[in-house]
């Protein structure tokens, strides 16, 4: 079965980040660093290796700096130039986005992930698309992006990323009612967002990565309001599990919630932890910490 290659990607990046305040009073919270790089780079660098070229931002107002990171920086550059500082240019260089490779939606008001996606419809149009959450960062010796795509060329349709969760934490999620289970791909007959833990079909949970055939947004078009009050993505690619395409992907990697302050911190200690320059130092400093913690107990 020959599919169409992805190469578009939406980033849902309106939210206003109100867990992280005050910081996200001034700062947008995907250019909030994780150890030296901002969140929405990871999800970038992750889009590049699938093979996306376009790259859509559904932003807001007060997300001017999110648009100045991805632009030349003349300036720095001809300083780091003169300075000698290569290996710091060619870091900076590699921020860098080519002139009409991202194009910037505004949602103007807040009403979901589905209605973030809908506002980028006509830059889709016809084809199908990706879309990454930087909230989620995934650590993965194959980017999450790319082990989707390749199985993607395997099933067509629609593919979600997708993790086992505890059951008392399913109702944090979109979760997958499971039809076939293959292994690393399951086929689903249903998806439920956010149910209650004794009503959840499974224990598979929806994360920040899709694929998805532009017959999602077809459906967003007619989609109401649904759990909280939005228009919920889950709800417009649960239509689509009538054709049989609906499929989960168990993706090989560590997710990390940096929606939350815990899983920030927890993903700043593994990518810390996971940094040949910062490893020893930060090692021994945790390390010093816990014994410090066991003796004042």
């Amino acid at each position: 079965m020959k599919v169409k290659k992805v190469t578009k990607a939406i980033f849902p990046v309106a939210g206003m980040g109100t867990r992280f305040l005050p910081a996200t009073k001034s700062i947008p919270k995907e250019i909030m660093t994780l150890v030296d790089r901002p969140l929405i780079q990871y999800a970038i660098d992750e889009a590049r290796a699938a093979g996306i070229k376009e790259f859509i931002f559904v932003t807001s107002r007060g997300k001017s700096a999110l648009e100045d990171y991805f632009d030349h920086a003349p300036e720095l550059e001809s300083t780091l130039k003169k300075a000698g500082k290569d290996q710091l240019l060619e870091i900076l260089k590699s921020t860098n986005m080519d002139s009409g490779a991202i194009a910037y939606v505004r949602q103007n008001r807040p009403m979901g992930l589905g209605h973030a996606v809908w506002c980028a419809r006509r830059l889709i149009g016809n084809e199908p698309f990706a879309v990454l959450l930087p909230d989620d960062v995934i650590a993965a010796e194959k980017p999450c992006l790319q082990q989707m795509v390749e199985a993607y060329a395997e099933t067509g349709g629609n593919m979600v990323a997708a993790m086992e969760v505890p059951p008392e934490k399913a109702s944090s999620y979109g979760v997958l009612d499971i039809a076939n289970d293959m292994g690393s791909i399951v086929q689903a007959k249903g998806m439920v967002e956010k149910p209650k833990a004794d009503e959840a079909p499974s224990n598979l949970a929806v994360i920040g990565r899709y694929i998805l055939s532009p017959k999602v947004l077809t459906n967003l078009n007619r989609m109401k309001q649904g759990a909280g009050g939005e228009i919920q993505l889950t709800d417009a690619i649960a239509e689509e599990v009538k054709t049989g395409k609906v499929f989960g992907f168990r993706f090989r990697g560590q997710r990390y919630d940096c929606g939350s302050k815990a899983g920030f911190l927890q993903a700043t200690v593994a990518f810390g932890l996971a940094r040949p320059d910062l490893r020893d130092e930060f090692s021994d400093y945790l390390h010093g910490m816990m014994a410090m913690q066991k003796a004042a107990q």
